[in-house]
């Protein structure tokens, strides 16, 4: 029987109570298939900052340094609450900042998916959303201004300023087009890349090294578009995308627009990709005001194992199921609250009862 190591990092705010729920769903899937997960929780996140002096433990490293994947849940803190922790040890940048650099996951995959069936959530009108909205934003991870050099001080004139620099190299860019360009093609064979090159070099050279990698793969077609107005066209017409591909503050803001066609952010799972290691998590945040009250959405963190099943075990069929069990769910008529104002009649459900339903409709699969 297969075994596979799986580091939990149930992260801070709701991140507990939605990984109980992804929880369910593995124990789940490994009853119905020849497989085991050896599930292994270990601190990360402002919690850990407080439990173990560091928001990155050297336990939790060693454990995902060992792991054949990694499950990670929401992190950080309220403002007020966040001015309690050393800027350099806050969850973002004591965290997981380091935990992208240190496996080097430089391609993100934010699914923006919602079938026809389930167009009643999202804000956007029936004719924009046709026959639902399926479209992949590919972030590159690792660059860009996130992991450029940063000053702060004051200058000559005695005014406080930063400094923070936007850098990419061509085999940075070169890497995610790769990516960009397989998922592409495996899909509707139409590339979108979004960039700022009438203002930013760094969007000039981007384009020049998609243009570059784009003759290895004659098959798909490759579109440039500018950020502002791909932010426009995701309202107006998301059905014209399929992969788009842009540096990491873009992907950054696009993606979480993506959760807002969709009707919330606890729609997107995601998957963070290195050379060898996958992180995988909601593309949502740890959302402090409501943790402890049952009423977080654990959609995206259950979507997250579905990724997961499918890209670092080779369980798509399985993972197909989970997404339909989701589904499903939401097709009967329940809803949780985050999604609820779009749909006055459906039953709103709590956190626990929608990872119960969805265990139900897996099993009956």
């Amino acid at each position: 029987m297969t075994n596979h190591k799986i580091a939990l990092l149930d992260g801070d705010g709701i991140g507990p109570e939605i990984m109980a729920e992804a929880v369910k769903i593995i124990e789940l899937v490994a009853k119905r298939n020849s497989v085991t997960f050896e599930l292994h929780h270990a601190p990360f996140g402002a919690g850990a900052w407080f439990s173990d002096g560091h928001s990155f433990p050297e336990q939790t490293k060693a454990l995902c340094d060992e792991a054949d994947a990694i499950l990670k849940g929401p992190i950080g803190l309220s403002h007020e609450e966040s001015k309690k922790i050393p800027m350099d040890m806050q969850p973002e940048r004591g965290a997981l900042l380091p935990l992208r650099r240190r496996y080097d996951t430089y391609a993100n995959f934010r699914p923006v998916s919602l079938p026809r069936g389930l167009a009643h959530f999202s804000p956007l009108k029936p004719e924009i959303i046709g026959d639902g909205i399926d479209l992949m934003i590919i972030r590159e991870l690792v660059g860009g201004l996130y992991f450029g050099e940063k000053q702060t001080g004051v200058n000559a004139r005695g005014k406080r300023y930063v400094h923070e620099m936007l850098e990419y190299d061509e085999d940075q860019i070169a890497r995610i087009a790769k990516v960009a360009f397989v998922t592409a093609q495996k899909r509707k064979k139409v590339l979108h890349s979004i960039h700022k090159s009438n203002v930013l070099n760094s969007s000039v050279l981007w384009n020049e090294v998609m243009e570059e990698v784009g003759k290895d793969y004659p098959e798909v077609e490759l579109r440039y578009t500018l950020v502002d107005a791909a932010a426009t066209y995701l309202c107006l017409d998301p059905g014209q995308f399929d992969v788009m591909v842009m540096e990491n503050m873009f992907g950054d803001i696009l993606s979480d627009q993506g959760g807002g066609i969709l009707g919330s952010l606890g729609l997107m799972p995601s998957a963070c990709v290195g050379p060898e290691k996958i992180y995988y998590e909601p593309s949502h945040g740890s959302a402090p005001d409501i943790a402890g009250q049952n009423v977080a959405n654990p959609y995206s963190m259950i979507g997250s194992v579905a990724m997961m099943l499918e890209m670092s075990f080779g369980m798509a069929e399985e993972a197909k199921n989970v997404w339909q069990a989701m589904q499903s769910v939401f097709a009967k008529g329940y809803s949780t609250p985050d999604l609820s104002p779009t749909k006055n009649e459906a039953e709103i459900i709590s956190t626990d009862r929608f990872g119960d339903l969805v265990a139900e409709e897996l099993n009956a699969l």
